[in-house]
């Protein structure tokens, strides 16, 4: 079984609830098993700033499908609940977004795949849910922790509980 870390991300409609469904038809697609999932935060718009603030979260799963058939699985989540890539403004609003962090330590560069995330280190509101769930993985040779210190998080809010 592979370790899995994905980000969630969206600021369109009821985005935990989005959040919720697409970490169960992950894992259903996919028969992965959540390790582990962050709270919730609100975060500032990243790259479009004039747009509504997101919600953002990280899970890591465990699953037996490699890194491709896993993309798929989540693009096919992510297409159920409204996002259609190649009409998305780039960094634009979203019902919502799926981005494989890091395949256990797989190291790849291919057109529609990229693994670690290539960005993921200049991302605080990747990295405050992530430092959440895994502080410790080493990532690129960088610990999740000290990522998260070489970055601002201002504006980066956790969310009470839904339940």
């Amino acid at each position: 079984m592979a370790s899995v870390l994905i980000a969630l991300g969206g600021n369109v409609g009821d985005v935990r609830t989005t959040f919720a469904k697409a970490i169960a038809h992950i894992c259903g697609m996919a028969q992965a098993a959540v390790i582990a999932r962050s709270s919730d935060y609100t975060t500032p718009p990243w790259g479009d700033e004039d747009q509504d603030p997101f919600v953002n979260a990280c899970v890591e799963i465990e699953t037996d499908l490699d890194p491709h058939a896993l993309l798929f699985v989540m693009q096919k989540v992510e297409q159920k609940f409204g996002r259609t890539r190649t009409k998305d403004r780039r960094w634009g609003p979203r019902t919502l977004d799926l981005d494989m962090i890091a395949y256990d330590d797989v190291s790849m560069a291919k057109p529609d795949l990229t693994l670690p995330h290539p960005r993921l280190f200049e991302r605080a509101f990747v990295l405050v849910p992530l430092a959440e769930i895994a502080p410790d993985r080493v990532i690129s040779g960088i610990r999740v922790r000290d990522g998260l210190a070489s970055v601002s998080t201002q504006g980066i809010e956790r969310l009470s509980d839904t339940g």
